[in-house]
């Protein structure tokens, strides 16, 4: 009997999703309600589809000589992946039996719903790390940053490939004291390829309109380069690889 879960679409993407073409399959329902999210639209399991994994599956199998042509694969994201392990883990599973690249995005905060099985279909955990501050990390997801640093220190144990995502947010993640500290964190990890700053942008706004929702960070403004540039290099000088 295959799994079910809940989906809220799929979408082919290139370069920002892991490596080569991803086939990118967004899961519905998040325990976090980040104040930069652009995708309110994900957070509640009951606005998801319901599908089989033999359906996500019949629709990827579409895709596979392109996905392997372009050097790409499938990743799961969302939402939040990790609440709905059962499901998430058949689709990387039965992916990974197809030989595709497979990457979990995940925010670490429900890492321990990640098997060990699970994992080792992983090819790349795109671990979204959202501050390293304790409090500021409370103030902008409602969670606690502990499981995500947890979560991270296993993969390295288990020498599961990954790449750090950080979401440069100014007044609120850009303190250089805490960037210094995710940076040492990251370079004591053996397993942590790349890191990813990704500048905050105000694209799902209107997610939130149409939801009749604020935008919590509506009147924050975007990094300029400068701030962006002296990210990355705070991490290249911990010895990362840092985009």
């Amino acid at each position: 009997m295959t799994t079910t879960g809940r989906t809220h679409s799929w979408d082919l993407s290139t370069g920002v999703d892991g490596p080569g073409t991803r086939f990118v399959l967004f899961l519905s329902g998040c325990p976090l309600r980040c104040l930069y999210c652009a995708n309110p639209d994900t957070w509640h399991m009951r606005d998801g589809r319901q599908v089989t994994a033999d359906e996500v599956m019949a629709e990827i199998a579409t895709y596979r000589p392109f996905l392997e042509t372009a050097g790409g694969g499938v990743t799961v994201t969302g939402g939040e992946p990790l609440l709905q392990p059962a499901f998430t883990a058949e689709i990387l599973h039965r992916c990974r039996e197809l030989g595709l690249h497979t990457a979990l995005d995940t925010s670490g905060f429900l890492g321990a719903r990640a098997t060990d099985a699970m994992l080792a279909d992983t090819s790349l955990v795109l671990l979204d790390i959202k501050s390293f501050d304790i409090a500021t990390y409370r103030r902008l997801t409602g969670g606690a940053l502990s499981p995500t640093l947890g979560f991270a220190t296993r993969l390295d144990r288990l020498g599961v490939p990954v790449r750090i995502r950080y979401v440069l947010v100014p007044g609120w993640t850009d303190d250089e004291a805490a960037v210094d500290g995710l940076a040492a964190f990251a370079a004591g990890l053996g397993n942590v390829e790349a890191v990813d700053i990704l500048p905050f942008h105000k694209l799902g706004a209107p997610k939130y309109e149409a939801l009749g929702l604020p935008f919590p960070l509506r009147d924050t403004p975007v990094p300029d380069a400068a701030l962006v540039e002296r990210v990355r290099r705070q991490f290249r000088d911990r010895g990362l690889t840092a985009v």
